[in-house]
């Protein structure tokens, strides 16, 4: 098995955030309880719409992330595949879809140390 990175933008990412029914968070919990009973997840957080970026060789700090919010990354999660066609599948049962958000899945590089 493999591990791979779904990051979530937009859909819950959003301003309207806030807002989003009790019944749809329900949904995420049922979707990643489901996922952890299969040995699918390895874990992930929701993240705060703030933050700061240190850019360049100058270590400039300024505020952000300055993104429209429908690309707002709005949390991760780590998950287990066998190659990223199977993550790519596990990934379309998630709720984001529901709130028209998207969905990226990308490798995690195995590091040797």
């Amino acid at each position: 098995m493999e591990k791979f990175l779904y990051l979530f933008r937009g859909g819950m990412a959003s301003e309207e955030a806030a807002n989003v029914p009790q019944e749809h968070m329900q949904k995420w919990m049922k979707w990643m309880e489901s996922l952890g009973q299969k040995g699918i997840l390895v874990g992930g957080e929701p993240l705060q719409p703030t933050g700061k970026q240190v850019n360049g060789s100058k270590k400039t700090v300024i505020d952000g992330p300055f993104v429209e919010a429908k690309e707002l990354v709005g949390g991760y999660l780590i998950v287990n595949a066998k190659d990223i066609n199977q993550a790519v599948e596990i990934s379309k049962d998630c709720p984001i879809f529901e709130l028209d958000g998207k969905l990226e899945v990308r490798p995690i590089q195995k590091m040797e140390v």
